[in-house]
């Protein structure tokens, strides 16, 4: 004999079969499932969304207000009458013996200048470099430094007393920076 049931009719048959307190509680594990299936596929995702927004947000203004400053910067920089080569190389290797002394040593070959360090201080450093910009109008092409190894008379661990903290010595760096001047 050959069966037409289908399938949906068989399922049906088996649930008239149960009693309507097998059936209520069929429907409600259902009910559960689909209410845990519509938590962890729509509602969790949009909380954890909704929560990490605004540690995003913060995050998202502060990098727009640097890309703005940055702009400013560069519309402030665009601004700036054209620098003469000549005087740019006046005033780089006049901030070099002001601010660097003898730790550095300049060399100027065309419209690049390359700057030796020995021991530089960081602090010395940074400042040369925004008076490089800012006055010489030199822009850092290539750097290559390495953290100084202290020497014994320039720590200040080696003056201070036993019982008192040490304090750190001062950063400083070696190695090279290579700047490009304003072209003629």
């Amino acid at each position: 004999m050959h069966r037409t049931d289908s399938p949906t009719s068989a399922l049906q048959t088996r649930w008239q079969a149960l009693a309507p307190r097998e059936q209520t509680l069929l429907q409600a594990a259902a009910a559960l499932v689909a209410a845990a299936l519509l938590w962890w596929l729509a509602v969790a995702p949009a909380l954890q969304l909704l929560r990490s927004a605004g540690p995003r947000h913060a995050a998202l203004d502060a990098q727009l207000q640097h890309m703005q400053a940055l702009q400013a910067e560069a519309v402030q920089l665009q601004a700036l009458p054209r620098a003469n080569p000549d005087d740019a190389q006046r005033a780089l290797q006049a901030s070099v013996a002001d601010t660097l002394g003898t730790s550095a040593r300049l060399t100027i070959n065309g419209d690049r200048a390359t700057l030796a360090l020995k021991g530089t201080p960081a602090s010395a450093l940074a400042a040369w470099l925004a008076q490089a910009r800012a006055n010489a109008r030199a822009v850092p092409q290539e750097m290559r430094l390495a953290r100084a190894q202290p020497a014994e008379g320039r720590t200040a661990r080696t003056a201070a007393p036993p019982e008192r903290p040490q304090a750190p010595a001062p950063v400083r760096w070696d190695g090279t920076i290579v700047l490009a001047l304003p072209q003629r």
